[in-house]
């Protein structure tokens, strides 16, 4: 096993870089395999890697940093905010548009940054969140940062070859994550989303669903009033409690269609964060 589970990435059955091949050069076609990445040979990076790479460039622009006002926070949920069409599912398109009409900085008060990697359970999100000084990623420490908001969308990943009882195991990495950002930047505000539903009934019954409703109960607790609920799951059944397809472009990760549901119901939750 790597240094991640990247389980949303291996349900899939991808990567998205090239492997290193062997190329066995045949009289005739040697011209035409010669077109192709795959007779090339590439160093393995895992997509995940990628994300990584881009986001600790984006920090290191201390001078962009202080423009910002949300910091979105996830798995490939949140990444591929980041994605137009989506690269392992030619034709199927994520919230790239969406992003870049709206959290990119056309409206300064939405101005955002994406520190979303696919793959990531709540224990990786709280390793990049570890201060450097403790041998983390120091995602958060940049002073120059300080948002009104942290978006927060994470715990699926912990469903699959999840610890027992699973959604036990998934809120408390939940509640990890949300008190390491607020150990962070104890001046913003958390802005908590539901888990999305799967289009697997017994993941839902067994781990969204009752993740979910204890996610509604600690919003309430007066003492972290530096959380803000959003039930964005509600968003995203229908009448019946069933995943609304159209709104996801594989059971789990949403479409454009749904990134514009979830941004529609985010900017809409932004305006009463004060």
């Amino acid at each position: 096993m790597g240094r991640r589970l990247s389980a949303d990435i291996l349900r899939t059955g991808i990567s998205f870089l090239s492997f290193i091949a062997s190329v066995i050069v045949w009289p005739g076609i040697a011209a035409a395999e010669g077109r192709f990445l795959a007779t090339q040979p590439a160093v393995r990076i895992e997509y995940w890697q990628k994300r990584e790479a881009q986001i600790t460039k984006e920090l290191a622009d201390k001078a962009h940093l202080p423009a910002v006002r949300l910091v979105f926070l996830g798995d490939s949920i949140t990444d591929f905010w980041s994605l137009d069409e989506n690269p392992w599912m030619p034709g199927r398109y994520c919230g790239r548009q969406l992003w870049d009409e709206t959290f990119a900085g056309k409206d300064p008060r939405l101005t955002s940054i994406n520190l979303g990697i696919s793959g990531d359970r709540t224990e990786h999100v709280l390793q990049r969140l570890l201060p450097r000084t403790q041998g983390g990623g120091g995602e958060l420490d940049a002073p120059e940062l300080q948002p009104y908001a942290v978006v927060l969308l994470i715990g699926i990943n912990n469903s699959w070859a999840a610890e027992s009882p699973a959604a036990d195991s998934v809120y408390a990495g939940m509640v990890a994550v949300i008190e390491s950002v607020h150990a962070r930047k104890p001046m913003s505000r958390i802005v908590l989303q539901t888990l999305l539903p799967t289009n697997e009934r017994a993941r839902n019954r067994e781990v969204v669903e009752p993740v979910n409703a204890r996610l509604i109960a600690l919003a309430q607790d007066k003492s972290r009033g530096y959380l803000q609920l959003v039930d964005l799951h509600a968003d995203f059944v229908d009448a019946q409690g069933e995943q609304i397809t159209e709104y996801f472009n594989d059971g789990l990760h949403p479409s454009l269609a749904g990134y514009r549901v979830w941004r529609d119901r985010l900017v809409r939750e932004l305006s009463n964060v004060h």
